[in-house]
């Protein structure tokens, strides 16, 4: 079964469910500079890869050694990101999970696969399919107070110049760096931007109705020629599949009484209602 690459895929649909109340608690993802998994700093830049996902969509991520004021005086303010490395000789698999300030695991991605032979990229691509879930959820803070006090200090300026280099380095003593981009740039809100996604509306007819027929990984969807429209591949999350298509690839997920198809092509992102019948 071919799979292709979501690293590129940024889903920014606000999606309800159990998996975005759990994270909407916490306000900042802890990144460690070395996964146990590993005897070096950042290898195959698997910390920097993560760091980037999890910034890119909405989350204030931090590595472990530099951690903000609140977040070093309380540390049930973030979660801790681990990487479980499942590889073998024929293929890169890894599984993300989140624990929080007591160890408990909050939450446990899909297995991510590659079987690109350069490290680097098998881990980039396996990394991505395993954040596939976290990118289509949608998350925002929510503080568990109401009465907590803002802070009047000035915005924090994001900086991403040379961040696989300074992983290595001695960090500063309270300095907060968030890293998004291997480019350099900078941005002073972390709040999610609005999609300019382009919806493709299908009439509801008797020709458009896709049927889920059960696979080994999930479903295919056929219509009434009977021909293969997709095929879905399941995840940890109810309702939500990714793609497992030659010419496609995104997710389908429910929302509301609605099934959406969410994909990428060379005119950017676009979301198709689908009609299924399970």
């Amino acid at each position: 079964m071919k799979s292709r690459l979501l690293l590129l895929l940024i889903f920014t649909v606000g999606m309800g469910g159990s998996l975005q109340a759990q994270l909407n608690d916490y306000k900042y993802i802890i990144v460690p500079k070395q996964f146990g998994a590993f005897k070096t700093a950042n290898k195959h830049q698997t910390s920097t890869t993560i760091k980037y996902l999890f910034s890119k969509n909405g989350f204030t991520a931090v590595y472990d050694d530099s951690l903000p004021d609140d977040l070093a005086n309380n540390r049930c303010l973030g979660l801790m990101v681990d990487l479980e490395d499942l590889s073998n000789m024929f293929s890169t698999k890894v599984i993300l999970s989140l624990k929080d300030c007591q160890g408990n695991e909050v939450y446990r991605s899909i297995e991510g696969k590659s079987k690109i032979k350069e490290f680097r990229s098998a881990y980039r691509e396996a990394i991505g399919k395993a954040f596939a879930p976290i990118q289509a959820m949608g998350y925002s803070y929510t503080p568990k107070e109401e009465t907590q006090v803002e802070s009047a200090e000035a915005p924090i300026t994001v900086s991403f110049k040379n961040d696989v280099k300074n992983i290595e380095k001695k960090p500063e003593p309270k300095v907060v760096e968030q890293v998004a981009t291997p480019e350099e740039q900078s941005f002073k809100s972390m709040q999610p931007k609005a999609s300019n996604m382009k919806k493709v509306e299908k009439p509801a007819n008797a020709k458009d109705i896709l049927y889920a027929q059960p696979t080994e990984n999930g479903f295919q969807l056929v219509d009434s020629t009977p021909k293969v429209v997709l095929k879905l591949i399941k995840t940890s999350v109810d309702n939500i599949f990714l793609v497992d298509d030659d010419s496609k690839s995104g997710m389908v997920f429910k929302k509301g009484d609605k099934w959406l198809l969410e994909y990428a092509d060379g005119n950017g992102k676009k979301q198709e209602e689908l009609h299924i019948k399970f």
